[in-house]
């Protein structure tokens, strides 16, 4: 059986392998990108995708003779803010009436993470140039703050190891001087004519606006006429490689807690009306607590309201749903759990539900197991022309838990609410959290607020893995000098 997650792109990447970084970096190489990917201006590839967001999530970025700063806004100003830095003077005065400004002050004014390194002096230059802070502060003057201290700035980031190279990005393992923490730079090559790829530009306009515990951190971004360089947070491998690393042995209880942390992140996304649309564990970052983090949204898109027409080439193709192999471009939200039920499977089972390697082969699968679709399970499907085309033979379907004795019998309940043909029947996100198969995490897991850790809670811990080579639990500290990545 082939190990390849990509289908029919060929032999899967491997950690160690040299070809690792472009199954990971490689935009131009993913499905659903044609084999010329279009590439503006990032800023006018930023105004295009805000104006297909709905009203309420529009990003506000209009300028395209403006640079790009590291909190990825432009110069102009929110509509209850000056436009203008005020006159030193003029702040000097007011800010005699105020308290002293503190780090924390600064800290939670420029949403700075605590540990923030902050220049020498840089304390008394703020407390003369920034607003009392009941006034708001300009768009301006915040970008200016922050490139002072250092955002936005290559030479602010350390470079130590190459994780990998696609076709228009390379990923370095680096470290930060503002904070001496670990980061990702993932630094995307610009055509002086063509300007970024899509991708890129689609990841940085939606990942600015999502703050989850579950989902990656941009915490920089550095635009030069070059390169552009997005600094995420570093974590320590992928889903993929952390089944690997206990020989694809999974304890019980913490693939509930993997699959809980991953809906959380994804009902997180739906909420704001974004399909992640690349579902898959080479996606899944995770880090040495054990929490878990969606990553890599180059193929997300920001779904309008009613539902557009997209690219029915999307989802690496083990984890893409019947109905967009069948060619369905009008989805919404469905079509990344689909893609939850197929990662919950491989981790009960440690090995892949669909490995298939064409479009065909995968609807093969798919109906051998869940039974070639009727008109009972799936109305309309006989009139479907693709589906007439493919002659599929009448398979009857088979108990999952025949391939998944592992899984208990509310495991399998919700296994089966996400492995529907019908996009339409398939759980959501929001309605999976509060399964009867997470009763055993306790009560306080629904009530978490958003950017609060799954492991903040007493109790919550992952267990030692039957595999045993992992390092993401306190009984283990094997693997702690292997070789790290991060896959964007």
């Amino acid at each position: 059986m082939s190990d390849n997650p990509q289908g029919c792109s060929g032999p899967a990447p491997r950690v160690g392998d040299s070809k690792v970084g472009e199954a990971r970096v490689g935009e131009g190489m993913r499905m659903g990108e044609r084999d010329a990917p279009l590439r503006l201006s990032p800023f006018r590839m930023l105004r295009m995708l805000d104006s297909c967001r709905p009203p309420g999530n529009r990003i506000g970025i209009v300028h395209e003779n403006v640079k790009m700063g590291s909190d990825g806004e432009s110069d102009q100003a929110s509509g209850t803010s000056s436009d203008e830095v005020q006159s030193p003077v003029r702040v000097r005065m007011r800010n005699n009436h105020h308290r002293r400004i503190s780090n924390e002050d600064i800290n939670k004014r420029l949403s700075l993470p605590a540990d923030i390194r902050l220049p020498e002096g840089y304390l008394e230059k703020f407390a003369m140039n920034s607003p009392p802070f009941d006034k708001p502060m300009s768009r301006r003057l915040r970008r200016a703050s922050l490139s002072e201290i250092g955002f936005g700035k290559l030479e602010t980031y350390i470079k130590l190891d190459k994780l990998g190279e696609g076709t228009y990005a390379t990923v370095f393992k680096g470290r930060s001087k503002l904070t001496d923490n670990l980061v990702a730079l993932k630094e995307i090559r610009l055509e002086h004519e063509e300007g970024a790829p899509c991708t890129a530009i689609r990841e940085v306009s939606l990942l600015k606006d999502l703050k989850h515990a579950n989902i990656v951190t941009l915490h920089d971004i550095i635009h030069t006429d070059k390169c552009l360089t997005l600094v995420f947070e570093y974590l320590e491998k992928d889903l993929k490689q952390y089944m690997d690393d206990c020989g694809s042995i999974m304890s019980i209880h913490n693939v509930k807690i993997f699959l809980f942390q991953l809906l959380r992140g994804l009902a997180y996304c739906h909420r704001r009306k974004v399909l992640h649309r690349d579902l898959k564990p080479q996606n899944l970052l995770i880090n040495e607590k054990g929490e878990l983090k969606l990553a890599d949204f180059g193929l997300a898109r920001a779904k309008s309201v009613p539902t557009k027409t997209y690219s029915n080439e999307v989802v690496t193709l083990w984890y893409r749903p019947p109905d967009v192999l069948l060619g369905s471009t009008e989805y919404s939200t469905p079509i990344d759990m689909w893609g939850v039920g197929c990662i919950f499977y491989e981790m009960i089972t440690g090995r892949p539900l669909f490995p298939g390697s064409t479009v065909e082969d995968e609807l093969h699968l798919i109906f051998r197991i869940l039974g070639t679709p009727t008109e009972a399970t799936w109305p309309g499907i006989t009139t479907s022309e693709q589906f007439k085309t493919y002659s599929f033979p009448r398979y009857h379907a088979e108990p999952i838990v025949n391939h998944a004795p592992r899984i208990d019998s509310d495991g399998l309940d919700l296994l089966l609410k996400l492995l529907q043909f019908e996009a339409k029947n398939r759980v959501s996100a929001e309605e999976a959290l509060r399964h009867p198969y997470f009763r055993t995490l306790g009560e306080h897991v629904q009530s978490l607020p958003d950017t609060a850790s799954l492991f903040s809670i007493k109790g919550i811990q992952l267990h030692k893995d039957p595999g045993k080579r992992s390092s993401l639990h306190p009984e283990s500290s094997q693997g702690k000098n292997r070789r790290q990545s991060v896959l964007f």
